[in-house]
């Protein structure tokens, strides 16, 4: 499709305000996405191009967090794995299916994690005992990465959260394997979703620049500050996708429950 340079210029300037937001506590696709739609762009178009631009700050942010010695491949080998498997058939299943029950579940689930990160106990950069090994953690990897191929805004919240309270990750390292995974999410997405013909490269190439520069900055930000940034960012995130959702006059949970006191 035609889009103008200042629409582009515009999305290129929403990217980089979401790859910031993205490298510190996820959720930069409830800000890009919605940006692409008001744009004009068909939904599995605006997921397909979104998966683009939004792997390219996801590395940039991998990236930096490697560099920093704070990644370590080998204890996440497995959870990669899944992860890839999970998100390529998500990926593969959001080109037949309806997300409408994912619009019912999810304002539900990112209020959860608000109010674990606000009220629950206080993540600290401390890792703890892990109450799963690496394998056993792949399960939830392969939920988390197939959810992100088919939808994906809150990945990087449900990523972040279960690294915390499974593997018992300190919370800067749990930020930082979170953008490893979702790194590996997006990656296998775009290749299935460019299969079928539906990524707006050019978009997707622009807005990448901005991801790319607003990654760095917010990968470098999180090292910096740790948990005194992330945990509120992570919260107020969370809520600010679960106000957007709910926002949107035709979400099927706030139609139910709009039904329910009729």
């Amino acid at each position: 499709m035609d889009l103008s340079l200042g629409a582009i210029g515009a999305l290129t300037l929403v990217a980089a305000a979401a790859g910031f937001v993205d490298a510190i506590a996820g959720g930069g696709g409830l800000i890009t996405v919605p940006a692409l739609l008001t744009a004009g762009i068909s939904p599995v178009a605006a997921i397909a191009t979104n998966k683009v631009q939004g792997s390219v700050g996801t590395a940039s942010a991998t990236w930096s967090f490697w560099r920093a010695g704070l990644i370590d491949f080998r204890r996440i080998a497995w959870p990669i794995a899944a992860t890839f498997v999970g998100a390529g058939l998500g990926a593969f299943a959001l080109q037949f299916a309806s997300t409408r029950w994912l619009l019912v579940a999810l304002p539900l689930l990112l209020a959860a994690i608000a109010l674990y990160f606000l009220f629950g106990p206080k993540a600290s950069d401390e890792d703890i005992r892990a109450r799963l090994t690496p394998a056993a953690y792949s399960v939830v990897a392969f939920a988390i990465g197939f959810y992100d191929g088919f939808f994906g805004p809150g990945t990087g919240s449900f990523f972040a959260l279960s690294l915390v309270t499974l593997l018992g990750m300190g919370l800067t390292r749990a930020t930082a394997h979170t953008k490893a995974l979702n790194l590996t999410s997006n990656a296998i997405s775009v290749a299935v979703l460019a299969l079928g013909g539906h990524v707006l490269w050019t978009l997707g190439a622009c807005m990448a620049v901005g991801q790319f520069i607003g990654g760095r900055l917010g990968s470098h930000a999180a090292m910096r500050f740790g948990p005194r940034l992330i945990r509120p960012l992570l919260a107020v995130v969370c809520i600010g996708m679960t106000v957007k959702l709910l926002s949107d006059s035709a979400n099927p949970l706030r139609l139910l429950v709009q039904d329910a006191f009729r």
